[in-house]
């Protein structure tokens, strides 16, 4: 039983090729952060047998950061976490406010706002992994794609509490995502700001966007961007690279061709994908160990 789901195996078509790995079941906690809001997390440790687990040196870290951000993670078997997992990196990730699954109030505190109450969610469960036994705090990376990418340079440029980050497919800039994007910034303005007019109707545009704080980056970042990508144009990818580049920040700029898109990480070429995670191992293996 999975809370109160109960759940019964239908198909054992990946059976034999499961029994030739080692994989990870997650461990869950329940954090509060200084708004007294409770969030959902969970750590995925390197796998092992659990008496082996014990005597064993605090592991590098991951932090995950999931896409929407009206989306969620949960229990469900994801293959980057397993992967990162069995390369000995514990695995940590969360759903903070704007995650779906816990309430339309938790979903909507981030509307017209991002940066302010998910940045504070994640800011807790940052200082959760700095103080967890299992982790190294000296060994922590971050990354996520989409929303988690445009996070991910969100938190790089407010902590450096990070050896590295890895923005996948993100957002830096709303001004121009909302010129270029297959959405449009339009009159409901989500964002706070349509994208023209005046500044003073388009302030909290800038405020939203990560580029607006990277001249306090100093985290080494391998940026993954598809030439394909529609939601997330690739001209964002190119902003965080020459924004770091120009500061002298350590950084890698992996992109993808035309046919690939925004999906690519999950239902992309096969070839690519192992390419994506290839290059995702690396960079961890350089920055964590």
């Amino acid at each position: 039983d999975v809370g109160r789901a109960s759940l019964k195996r239908v198909t054992e078509f990946n059976e034999s090729w499961r029994e030739g790995l080692r994989l990870s079941e997650p461990e869950e906690v329940w954090l509060e952060t200084p708004d007294g809001t409770k969030v959902h997390v969970w750590l995925l440790l390197p796998p092992g047998k659990p008496e082996k687990k014990a005597r064993a040196k605090p592991h590098s870290a991951v932090l995950e950061i999931h896409g929407g951000p009206h989306a969620q993670y949960g229990w469900a078997f994801f293959h980057e976490f397993q992967v990162l997992a069995a390369a000995g990196h514990a695995v940590a990730y969360s759903n903070p406010r704007g995650s779906k699954g816990y309430g339309e109030a938790h979903t909507a505190a981030i509307h017209h706002r991002w940066g302010d109450k998910d940045w504070q969610d994640i800011e807790t469960v940052i200082e959760w992994m700095k103080r967890h036994p299992a982790i190294d705090p000296e060994r922590m990376g971050v990354m996520g794609g989409s929303y988690g990418g445009w996070m991910t340079n969100w938190v790089i440029g407010r902590c450096h509490e990070f050896r590295g980050a890895i923005t996948d497919r993100s957002i830096v800039n709303w001004f121009s995502a909302g010129a270029t994007a297959d959405f449009p910034l339009n009159a409901r303005a989500y964002f706070g700001g349509p994208g023209w007019g005046s500044w003073e109707s388009n302030r909290t545009l800038w405020e939203q966007s990560p580029l607006s704080s990277f001249d306090q980056v100093q985290t080494p970042t391998l940026i993954i961007h598809s030439e394909g990508d529609l939601r997330c144009p690739i001209s964002e990818g190119e902003q965080v690279f020459h924004a770091l580049k120009a500061r002298g920040v350590e950084c890698r700029f992996v992109r993808y061709p035309a046919e690939t898109s925004h999906g690519m990480s999950r239902n992309g070429p096969p070839d690519l994908r192992l390419h994506r995670l290839g290059e995702i191992l690396r960079w961890w293996e350089q920055k964590l160990g």
